[in-house]
């Protein structure tokens, strides 16, 4: 077997427009991979596999440079709904607002959430404001019926939990 045929054993393939087969570029690696992940964790009973959520949220959002804030829907039996990306924010910060979450929550009737954002620095540790934040949010939440599960905080490969932080 010639190296060519090694090293492509190995390689993604992907087909251009013109139907045609060539090497995948790493974000279109990382693209399938968030799709492959996302199928996975669709429908799946999302607190009886952790370890599919916390793959597709490193996959999802451990290399961003700007801090983002989502949330994952699950239905009654906590099946996941859907991954919502709710906000967008710089490099250190961004804005949450409860009511949009609340109105995501209510237009695709979900009976659970768990709140997810990045933390670029790396660092996984919940700032104050977080802590305050998941408060509100699981005290808006409350008021239409709708169960916060857990806020997860992901800083590169480390993910950190509140519920097993003890602070939900």
């Amino acid at each position: 077997m010639s190296q060519l045929s090694l090293s492509l054993d190995s390689s993604l393939l992907v087909r251009d427009v013109a139907g045609d087969y060539r090497l995948a570029n790493a974000d279109e690696v990382l693209q399938a991979a968030q799709r492959v992940l996302a199928g996975q964790m669709r429908g799946c009973e999302a607190l009886t596999s952790p370890q599919v959520v916390r793959d597709f949220l490193r996959v999802k959002l451990g290399a961003l440079e700007h801090e983002v804030f989502g949330v994952i829907h699950l239905d009654a039996q906590n099946r996941v709904i859907d991954y919502v990306e709710m906000f967008r924010g710089t490099v250190s910060q961004t804005s949450v607002y409860p009511r949009e979450v609340v109105k995501e929550a209510l237009a695709r009737n979900s009976a659970a959430l768990l709140l997810v954002h990045n933390h670029p620095s790396g660092a996984a540790e919940p700032s104050r404001a977080d802590e305050m934040l998941t408060q509100t949010l699981k005290s808006a939440l409350a008021l239409v019926d709708v169960r916060v599960l857990d806020h997860l905080i992901v800083a590169g490969s480390a993910i950190l939990s509140f519920a097993e932080r003890g602070l939900l």
